[in-house]
């Protein structure tokens, strides 16, 4: 019985092997997007779980609002730490983590600059989940100078030898490391991800008990069965302990005269497993940038639409193709044939279907891992042992396509009435046509709108990389670390002027693209006016003129004027957050909000306003301050010949006998790394709008075919009574287009609203041009076109003595 069901069900997809390959394609298709977005999701949603106690980590967050810019950083003050561990029960544990910049190591003769650096403190491998391979987790980072290092570090430096024990050497920081741990490799998931940690103890200010600094991403250990919520509601307690009364001896005012003004500052709580998808924090403050739930959202709407979309096409040409298989029905219905007999024989065909598919999808998945690995900058794998789930989550999900896509035409061709169906009485009928017109609609409405969406979001990306930033970007190299040549520093960048190909060198390590130094800089005009907070740009003589920036008022810094070293300049926002115009400003003096050490800097010129933070956020104030700074170079280059500039460059820089080579990054590759994610998202887009329209246009190709076949004697007719190819070609496509006509109509609103939606997290962006709506509103026609064209060309220009031969 169950063989001569497998029987049927094989020859029946062979018969009809034309519509087999479609839907065989195009669930594919869809299974393959949806398996690989399913991967990704859960990659995104397995972050820092990891660590064995995952669900009662949180991290301590500032937040802040100051002349109505709101602040929210990943990093808090020193004392944050101890001081919950001491005042609540709640805590059973606080441990914190302080980034620094990069750092060359020295062992021997072997030398490297290492990016993956952090100052920990001694319990925090007892709070986070970090195998060891050599040493004690528990004491370890318990002495100054003591390092714990990768499995990579210490290959890389030491070989096969012990590492327990031995010395890395840091000349930027004149200090001597003794490793007393090695770690494995922290895991992809993690928010953060360090090759060195060194000993928290060995900072001098680590102890610190101010209020008014930050830097310190600071854990908290909850004890078991604690809500976080139960302790994030008492912080405002340390705000008011702590916090306020600092604030009123540093600034000079009370906490409560600070909020009469609409400022605010205080702490809140995030689990460690939202850090990665659900942080909505100042993106520089953050270690590494942080995944977005929003794409997650997308992707699986995507995954979800692309399934749906292929399971429509397997709905839509079963149904269209029943008047092909109503006599069957009928003769096995006069046999003796149960309609549940049908309906699992449908069913079962359906399935199958889908077993092929899935194992075609399957090899599609193989082969686009690796592409989507390299966009989205994954790892991810189809793997048994990190995915045993795989095996029987495919077979249930294969069975419920199955079942989902076979489900209607099964029941559908199983009620056929044999009497009518024999006597070629049979009709797919107005609620069949009604059916198949929605899906068709329905499929071409998510088309569209991943059309439209994926233009919107290239059209910001353009807008984005062609916004005059108020800066030049483009030849301008930037030198970290210049600060190891020491007392060459300065003669290393006589030798770069001297090159024809340099046009200016700014020593600064504040860059307005990429990582760069922030400082906080609270300033007032007047004692009775309100402070403001402005990014505190240190910078030299040659800062403007290397970065091409436009002084509007007043004067650059210069050497011949001695003040200089008290003196500002402003940029555009800042002025008008002071109360000052481009006409008053100069000349006017800047008080640094410090009760007991003031500072006040007279107001020399006014920068034009650049763009110096993402275009997510608005341009906010700005001071320059005149420094000495050593470490980081800013090189303008006017040349084609980028790589000989480079290699020249490399050949002075090795004439100083520097301790590690030559590093260097381009601010305009910077600056694109910035949107990095955007760009991916773009691309992704583009590809799951390309895939979805094609296997929409499967089962319009598909439905064609059907359509012209059913007609084949109708265009016969009018062809012997006149009727041209063009008039043919346009009656049998007419049909068709109105759908996609429909479609543009419901889809074209909803993909505004959802575009719209995601421009609003942009500061600075595009408005949604009416040539966007033209653009996706032709596109999908001319789709549809192509789709239909073929079968309704083939039919227009056959021989009607073929088509009227059995007349």
């Amino acid at each position: 019985m169950i063989r001569n069901y497998f029987k049927l069900a094989f020859r029946n997809l062979w018969r009809n092997k034309v519509f087999t390959a479609i839907n065989i394609s195009g669930l594919a298709m869809g299974i393959a997007i949806c398996l690989v977005i399913i991967l990704f999701i859960k990659n995104e949603w397995s972050y820092d779980r990891y660590n064995e106690k995952a669900g009662r980590i949180v991290r301590v967050v500032f937040k802040g609002t100051v002349q109505g810019q709101a602040m929210k950083e990943a990093n808090v003050m020193p004392p944050t730490a101890q001081t919950l561990l001491k005042d609540y029960p709640e805590v059973e544990a606080a441990t914190r983590l302080r980034t620094t910049g990069n750092a060359t190591f020295s062992h021997g003769e072997k030398s490297f600059k290492e990016e993956g650096l952090a100052f920990a403190d001694a319990n925090f491998f007892s709070v986070f989940t970090l195998p060891f391979v050599k040493g004690d987790p528990s004491t370890a980072l318990l002495e100054p100078n003591t390092i714990v290092i990768s499995e990579a570090i210490a290959q890389k430096y030491f070989g096969q030898e012990d590492p327990m024990g031995k010395l890395l050497e840091v000349k930027s920081q004149n200090a001597i490391l003794k490793v007393t741990g090695v770690m494995k490799a922290i895991p992809v998931n993690s928010h953060f991800h360090f090759d060195i940690f060194t000993s928290m103890v060995s900072l001098p200010d680590q102890s610190s008990d101010s209020w008014m600094t930050s830097g310190y991403f600071t854990y908290l250990l909850l004890k078991p069965g604690i809500a976080w919520q139960q302790l994030d509601a008492k912080l405002p307690q340390v705000v008011e302990k702590y916090m306020g009364p600092q604030l009123h001896q540093s600034m000079g005012f009370t906490l409560a005269e600070f909020r009469k003004k609409g400022n605010d500052i205080g702490l809140y709580l995030q689990p460690l497993t939202d850090i990665h998808l659900r942080s909505n924090l100042m993106p520089m403050t953050e270690m590494e940038p942080p995944g977005d739930i929003r794409y997650v959202y997308i992707f699986g709407a995507v995954a979800l639409f692309m399934l749906l979309i292929a399971c429509i096409n397997f709905m839509n040409l079963s149904t269209a193709g029943a008047s092909k298989r109503a006599r069957e029905v009928g003769i096995r219905k006069v046999l003796g044939s149960a309609k549940t007999d049908l309906i699992r024989q449908f069913l079962l065909e359906s399935i199958l279907l889908t077993g092929f598919a899935m194992l075609l999808g399957l090899v599609l998945v193989y082969l686009a891992l690796p592409v989507f690995n390299h966009l989205t900058g994954k790892d991810l794998s189809l793997g048994l042992t990190t995915n045993p789930w795989l095996i029987p989550g495919l077979m249930l999900f294969g069975l419920f396509v199955g079942v989902l896509a076979g489900s209607y035409p099964a029941f559908m061709l199983s009620s056929f009435n044999p009497v009518k169906v024999l006597k070629g009485r049979f009709t797919g009928g107005r609620a069949t046509m009604g059916l198949r017109s929605g899906l068709v609609v329905f499929q071409f409405s998510i088309s569209i709108i991943l059309i439209m969406g994926t233009l919107v979001v290239y059209k910001q990306l353009m807008y984005i990389q062609n916004k005059k930033l108020g800066y030049e970007k483009d030849q301008v190299i930037v030198l970290p670390e210049t600060s190891q040549l020491g007392p060459n520093e300065n003669a290393f960048r006589e030798r770069l002027l001297q090159d024809p190909r340099v046009v200016n060198i700014s020593t600064s390590g504040y860059l307005p693209a990429g990582p760069t130094y922030n400082n906080n800089f609270f300033v007032y005009a007047k004692e009775e006016a309100a402070q403001i907070k402005t990014l505190r740009y240190d910078v030299d003589y040659n800062y403007i003129p290397t970065m091409s920036m436009q002084v509007i008022a007043g004067r650059n810094f210069s050497k011949t004027f001695g003040t200089d070293s008290s003196a500002v300049i402003l940029n555009e926002t800042a002025v008008k957050a002071l109360g000052w115009d481009n006409s008053n400003a100069l000349g006017q003096t800047i008080t640094k909000s410090n009760k007991e050490d003031k500072v006040t800097y007279h107001v020399i010129g006014i920068v034009k306003d650049f763009h110096f933070k993402s275009l997510h956020e608005q341009i906010s104030p700005l001071v320059m301050v005149l420094a000495n700074y050593s470490g980081t170079m800013i090189v303008k280059a006017k040349t084609k010949d980028i790589s000989g500039l480079l290699a020249d460059m490399y050949k002075e820089w090795a004439s100083f006998k520097a301790a590690a080579p030559l590093n260097y990054s381009f601010l305009d590759e910077r600056f694109k790394a910035t949107y990095e994610a955007e760009q991916k998202i773009a691309l992704i887009l583009g590809i799951s709008a390309g895939l979805t329209i094609f296997v929409a246009c499967l089962g319009l190709f598909g439905l064609a075919t059907f359509t012209a076949e059913q007609r084949t004697k109708e265009i016969g007719v009018r062809k012997v009574l006149g009727a041209t190819v063009t008039s043919i070609v346009a009656l049998l496509s007419r049909d068709f287009l109105k759908l996609v006509l429909i479609a543009n109509v419901l889809a074209l609103p909803v993909a505004w609203w959802v575009m719209n939606r995601w421009l609003q997290d942009f500061a600075y962006r595009i408005n949604i041009s009416w040539w966007v709506f033209v653009v996706a509103t032709f596109s999908a026609v001319l789709i549809a076109l192509v789709a239909v064209g073929f079968h309704s060309i083939k039919a227009a220009l056959t021989n009607p003595v073929k088509s009227l031969r059995g007349e």
